[in-house]
């Protein structure tokens, strides 16, 4: 907990500099508490925006090279060491989010425990909309985090009991009491919830400017006209905690607590996760509602032209900012073009995907031709995925991944830059970027925290377990609906049917396996499958495979053994922690 203590001082230190003191003639102390926020509102704000700045929201593919789906050509990757059989509970994955997430709570309950003495604007009206806005900012922050937490943390001890995190509701001081026990999983989920539904009652559903028409009743009927709540909650708060992120956030809580490795203790039902992400759907009309170009909201044109300032992608429920670099891509990118080629897919997640008539290649119906490998595929293969012959970059450049490539593009020409699997990354990328040194182009980029596509997959899974493929129980669609819409708008079928899909619609073991390979095609390199195959308690230790191209010859590879074992579907508390408060008990097997 030392580390928290250092946090806030150095954000207090930092806040500290854009005093209007004298520099001449300097503070006796220079450093700011918490008593400042009464009467600097500002102050208030910057403490609330540590716990924004220390978000689980990493910008680039980290933790799928631990994965099935991909991996790394950088030896020192902590991903990689961790999955080859490293994995202990003193690595920074254990490590390294227990701090952040802890130090975004105390934050957050700072926040709480003193909005009630800030003034924020003289008028007692606009004061209540300001306090009730980074009240509810605060809310859900607090359940953001103690999510992250679970996620990691989440795991039944020695005597089989499901456990959390302690739950901390008030800011702790040099003289609160550390050494308290786990919470269980469950009442983690409850307090999740709670924090989130008060985040909801507090928070509009979108940052937007509105007409006098559209102000809140409980604001209009005290006299707030649009000109007055635009400045609270107008478009120029846009990408700051929303009623919305707060329903797809209790989305996300549910589907976990539902699944298979927690759903025996957590309370949460499949029913619930359902109507979890229904509740966030409805509000874009259901299945009719997924954006038309979803799966590609990263790229050049679509950012481009759907982002603004205070607008999102009709995909994106919640985004950073929009920065110009070609940093991704100078990760990235083949060598040829001026990249590292950090992230290698695997050949099992290229064989994931299906033909474009929507069977798996493994079926006599697909019409795979293994002489031609990628010819006839789902379109997200190519638009994800970079394979021999694919072009990429401002160039629109040939990049060959054989053998017998003619430069380092070729499978593991050159350590730390070729491929490992004959595959490089194109997910996330931009071909519009040019990452050389000496001509670099820049375009924006943005991290989507969530995406609507995610939201509508935790729907279609928890709505098959809960109703079967056809039904949608409370609500106008159901999984086989969703994940109709999903495959129509990747491309998939044939005339407009998807006789595949059709077929797997009449077992929901049939729906299940179809929806969690979709999942895995549409959420690849975002950080989600690492979690995803521990929450379903899957196989974690299937060999990342690749291939090796030598004209029309292919050879396919084992190329990096996963090394986990059975009770790493629950991940370690920090080992420290452990040693230092007897009374955090720690998961099994750790």
């Amino acid at each position: 907990m030392k580390n928290l203590a250092k946090y806030i001082a150095v954000a207090s230190i930092v806040l500290g500099l854009t005093s209007c003191d004298d520099l001449f003639e300097p503070a006796i102390e220079n450093i700011k508490d918490e008593n400042n926020m009464a009467n600097e509102p500002n102050y208030a704000d910057a403490i609330l925006g540590s716990a924004y700045i220390l978000m689980p929201y990493p910008s680039t593919p980290e933790n799928d090279v631990a994965t099935d789906d991909a991996v790394s050509n950088d030896i020192n990757n902590e991903w990689l060491i961790m999955a080859g059989g490293a994995w202990t509970s003193q690595t920074g994955l254990s490590v390294n989010n227990w701090r952040d997430r802890n130090a975004s709570i105390q934050y957050c309950n700072i926040v709480l425990s003193r909005i009630d003495e800030i003034t924020f604007a003289a008028d007692e009206v606009i004061n209540e909309m300001f306090r009730d806005r980074l009240r509810g900012e605060a809310y859900g922050l607090r359940a953001l985090n103690l999510y992250y937490l679970l996620q990691n943390y989440g795991g039944k001890t020695a005597d089989g009991t499901l456990m959390g995190v302690p739950i901390w509701l008030t800011p702790f001081s040099a003289d609160s009491e550390l050494n308290l026990p786990r919470n269980t999983f469950a009442e983690c989920v409850k307090q999740i919830f709670e924090d989130l539904d008060a985040a909801s009652a507090l928070l509009p559903v979108d940052y937007k400017d509105v007409a006098d028409n559209e102000v809140p009743a409980k604001y209009a009927s005290k006299g707030v006209n649009a000109a007055v709540y635009n400045r609270v909650n107008g478009a120029t708060t846009h990408l700051r905690f929303s009623g919305r992120i707060a329903e797809a956030i209790a989305a996300q809580t549910a589907i976990l607590a539902a699944s298979p490795a927690f759903s025996d203790q957590s309370g949460v039902s499949w029913e619930e996760a359902a109507r979890r992400a229904g509740t966030v759907l409805n509000r874009v009309g259901g299945a009719a509602g997924l954006a038309k170009n979803g799966h590609l909201w990263y790229t050049g044109g679509e950012i481009g032209n759907s982002v603004t300032a205070s607008v999102n992608h009709a995909e994106i429920i919640w985004r950073s900012g929009a920065e110009d670099n070609s940093t991704i891509e100078g990760d990235n990118f083949p060598p040829s073009i001026y990249g590292k080629g950090r992230v290698n897919p695997t050949q099992n997640l290229v064989d994931a995907f299906p033909m474009a008539n929507g069977y798996p290649i493994t079926d006599e119906r697909s019409g795979y031709d293994p002489a031609n490998p990628y010819a006839g595929r789902d379109p997200r293969l190519a638009a994800y995925i970079v394979t021999d012959g694919s072009k990429l970059g401002v160039n629109n450049s040939e990049i060959s991944t054989g053998a017998d490539s003619p430069n380092n593009d070729g499978i593991n020409k050159e350590a730390g830059y070729s491929t490992r699997t004959g595959y490089y990354l194109h997910k996330l990328l931009r071909d519009d970027v040019n990452p050389n040194t000496t001509n670099e182009v820049k375009k924006p980029h943005y991290t989507a925290r969530i995406r609507f596509t995610e939201i509508f997959l935790d729907y279609a899974e928890a709505a098959n377990e809960a109703w079967g493929p056809m039904s949608g129980g409370q609500f106008a669609y159901s999984a086989y609906d969703v994940i109709k819409a999903i495959r129509q708008r990747a491309g998939l079928g044939v005339d407009g049917e998807d006789p595949y899909l059709d077929a797997a619609a009449a077992s929901k073991d049939a729906m299940r396996e179809l929806i969690r390979n979709e999942r895995r095609l549409e959420l690849c390199f975002e950080n989600k499958r690492f979690w995803d195959l521990r929450r379903w308690k899957a196989d974690l230790n299937q060999t990342a495979k690749g291939v090796s191209i030598n004209g029309t010859s292919f050879n396919y590879l084992d190329v990096e053994p996963r090394r986990y074992s059975d009770y790493m579907i629950y991940g370690p508390l920090p080992y420290n922690d452990v040693l230092k408060f007897s009374n955090l008990q720690q998961n099994a097997g750790w």
